[in-house]
């Protein structure tokens, strides 16, 4: 095995899991080395998906697995006891976005990865996205000027969605402002230097059979006086998919039902809700991604110019008319999660998605929440700078 390939083992196979096994697959520096799932149903389909031996649970991966890189794929509120047993064992560590539910559990996290010497990544992989990364190129070139203003917004099925208990109660980590704004939070810091100065923001939980946030608006200041506004809407009577040619978070064609969501989980009830989070296809997914993703939409204006994301790339609107710029949809934002990932275990290069990153994602997505419970602005302290 050449020095350069990292071994991945992956700890839990839901969605994340199953869409960074197939980037595994298809990276040279990665050899998909084990796989723990706990969950008996997943068993079966964890081997086949994986080709590569399975554990019932993470400790025993950690203990006989020849493995140096762990992905963190289980819920979020076992986040932080899961990397701390990793780090612990020597391994390297991907945890996936949101890194914790508060911040003194991500600082816990981050100090056990500098004195153990491991690697610690935070799998933000939407800023990792070619739109995303062309947009801040963009930006970083001057060709729209000084940046002003970005706005993101996102409207899904997310609450109406197949869901297990956790990602239902907000506590624990659920609901759209850590599972999703952590997201958008990571898009617009990524763009906008990632010095994050204040928050005010409202959230809207609807449902209260759904009991946990599904919908928020939030203002964002910057450094540099430049400001943000994040939204999202998880209950599926509209979708952004129809003003993002037909496409969604993964490229795929999206063009749900209005409503389809609440309907299915209305006439299935609760105990099919958790049964119907069934397996899909690794394969189907990465065939079906011809095409760039679009996490909602996302724009952004500077002093002299305005960018949007188009089916092939970006579109910039300047003096002299608009200009496009390719952007391949190859590779994705999982492909250079795992690229940057490999490259400081092998080179030693800090992570730009490292740690410190992903606290102040974190930061921001608690203060919307802070922002919501007290309706009034609230003031960010650990915010660190892009680093592209």
């Amino acid at each position: 095995m050449s020095p350069e390939v990292v071994r991945l083992g992956i700890a839990g196979l839901g969605r994340s899991g199953r869409e960074l096994l197939s980037a595994a697959r298809t990276n040279p520096n990665i050899q998909l080395a084990a796989v723990a799932e706990p969950g008996k149903d997943l068993a079966g389909v964890a081997s086949r998906l994986s080709g590569c031996e399975v554990f019932g649970d993470l400790d025993s991966m950690l203990r006989t697995a020849p493995i140096d890189l762990v992905y963190i794929a289980t819920p979020t509120h076992l986040h932080t006891d899961h990397v701390l047993a990793a780090v612990d064992r020597g391994k390297h560590v991907i945890v996936e976005k949101p890194m914790a539910i508060s911040l003194p559990d991500a600082k816990m996290m981050i100090e056990a990865a500098e004195r153990a010497d491991r690697v610690l990544v935070v799998g933000h992989s939407q800023s990792f996205e070619p739109p995303i990364r062309a947009m801040a190129e963009t930006i970083g070139a001057g060709e729209i000027g000084r940046l002003r203003m970005l706005h993101t917004m996102a409207y899904t099925d997310w609450v109406y969605r197949p869901r297990l208990a956790p990602e239902l109660d907000t506590r624990e980590g659920g609901g759209v402002v850590f599972r999703q704004a952590a997201h958008q939070v990571d898009i617009l810091r990524w763009l906008g230097g990632g010095m994050g100065k204040s928050v005010r923001a409202e959230t809207g939980i609807w449902d209260r059979n759904r009991p946990t946030e599904g919908s928020y608006s939030a203002f964002l200041t910057f450094e540099g006086d430049v400001v943000a506004t994040a939204i999202y809407n998880g209950y599926g009577r509209f979708s952004t998919s129809e003003l993002t040619f037909g496409r969604g978070e993964d490229g795929a064609p999206s063009a749900p039902e209005p409503g389809a969501a609440f309907r299915r989980l209305r006439e299935a009830g609760p105990a099919e809700d958790l049964l119907s989070k069934a397996p899909y296809s690794v394969e189907d997914r990465a065939r079906n991604r011809p095409r760039n993703g679009f996490f909602g939409l996302t724009l952004v204006s500077g002093e002299r110019g305005d960018i949007r994301q188009t089916r092939k790339g970006l579109r910039v609107y300047g003096d002299e008319g608009p200009r496009d710029i390719p952007a391949p949809a190859k590779p994705n934002g999982r492909d250079l999660l795992l690229r940057e990932a490999n490259t400081a275990i092998v080179d030693g290069d800090s992570p730009a998605h490292d740690g410190r990153w992903g606290l102040a994602n974190l930061e921001v997505c608690l203060a919307i929440l802070e922002s919501a419970r007290r309706h009034e602005e609230v003031s960010l302290r650990f915010q660190v700078p892009t680093r592209r």
